[in-house]
């Protein structure tokens, strides 16, 4: 638990409040010394400590990479692979160096991870039971991330963060449900661990949307919100016990359900009460419009390792400057991963605009 680490999370969000007043230097958790990243008061970041601060994303070039044999190629990634390539994870730490100068974190999205030619390193997922999901307990699985691991020791990259939908159900009614999902999260810390990544997001389960208050005789109550509220807790607290032994952070991201909501997230976080259990908030996954920057500021100061730095058109105003002053005011010494979602760029030219955003506004 919390106390184990000599320190809990109001604690810490309480002393690096203080800390960042007084000039004083704070260490995230779990995490990299921020003496070589943050200058002293009044001090600008130079262009290298600024390229420090930035990691590339997969997501937004997941139509760049090797799908199975057979599988439905669209237009639209049949283009993006005749500009830029096909690649694979194993691709992406010289990917990154090439297409994204000076950057040398990463956030991962597990649904790239794998040989996809190796049915071995794969797990059935779904209903129907005809989902491959990338199961990184497999002997083939372990030596890929081996692969993975030398890969980026031979480019000088790292991995940063791991976005990850593969752990399912944490805050589901069925304990059996639940800890099926608890079970994937720990394969994948331990994943985590052999690549060095610092933190994973899980997301939230229960419904895609989260449920409302329902009408009583007095004032409104939220009984059924409030269970799926207590099962995530519960969830998390194993999670980010078993994350604190294998060094790697777990978090929760604006991403459906519970977490659509900033409050939701802040609650579990505090009820947590853990240093390896944090937010990784995204610029733009928010439910409407009033949330663009005022979710942000709710879920600053519980963010030390990883944003989403996203622009998305989904929004009329997606002003990402604001977005990265937002959390440096706050104190955030962590990576902006650059996640384009849509607009009027193709992924690569999304990343790189926000390459740009980014590093202007730092």
């Amino acid at each position: 638990m919390a106390e184990e680490h000599g320190v809990d999370r109001r604690g810490f969000i309480k002393a690096a409040g203080a800390g960042l007043g007084a000039g004083g230097l704070i260490l995230g958790l779990g995490g990299e010394a921020s003496a070589a990243q943050t200058p002293a008061p009044g001090r600008r970041l130079t262009e290298k400590q600024k390229l420090d601060r930035l990691a590339s994303n997969t997501w937004p070039l997941r139509q760049l990479f090797k799908g199975r044999t057979g599988a439905n190629v669209n237009p639209r990634t049949a283009e993006m692979k005749k500009k830029y390539g096909e690649i694979t994870m194993l691709d992406m730490p010289q990917f990154t160096k090439d297409t994204f100068p000076g950057v040398t974190h990463m956030d991962l999205f597990n649904g790239l991870f794998g040989d996809v030619s190796d049915d071995t390193m794969f797990a059935s997922v779904g209903a129907s039971g005809r989902g491959r999901e990338f199961d990184p307990a497999t002997p083939s699985g372990r030596r890929w991330l081996d692969e993975l691991t030398k890969r980026m020791a031979a480019t000088g990259t790292h991995c940063q963060h791991i976005s990850n939908n593969a752990p399912r159900d944490l805050s589901d009614m069925d304990p059996e449900r639940r800890q099926a999902g608890i079970a994937v999260a720990k394969k994948w810390l331990d994943a985590g661990k052999i690549i060095g990544a610092k933190s994973m997001r899980v997301n939230s389960g229960g419904p895609r949307i989260a449920p409302g208050a329902v009408a009583t005789e007095s004032y409104p109550k939220a009984d059924e919100l409030a269970g799926y509220l207590s099962n995530c807790i519960e969830s998390m607290k194993e999670l980010a016990d078993y994350g604190g032994k294998a060094g790697v952070k777990v978090t929760l991201e604006n991403h459906w359900g519970l977490t659509a909501n900033p409050m939701n997230i802040r609650i579990v976080l505090d009820e947590v009460n853990h240093p390896f259990c944090e937010a990784s908030p995204d610029f733009c996954n928010w439910e409407h419009e009033y949330m663009m920057y005022n979710g942000l500021k709710a879920l600053a100061p519980y963010a030390h390792t990883v944003v989403h730095a996203k622009y998305w058109d989904r929004w009329k105003t997606n002003d990402v400057r604001r977005s990265v002053r937002i959390l440096m005011d706050a104190g955030f010494e962590g990576k902006f991963a650059l996640e384009y979602e849509a607009g009027p760029w193709d992924g690569v030219e999304g990343c790189q605009h926000l390459y740009k955003e980014v590093l202007a506004a730092l």
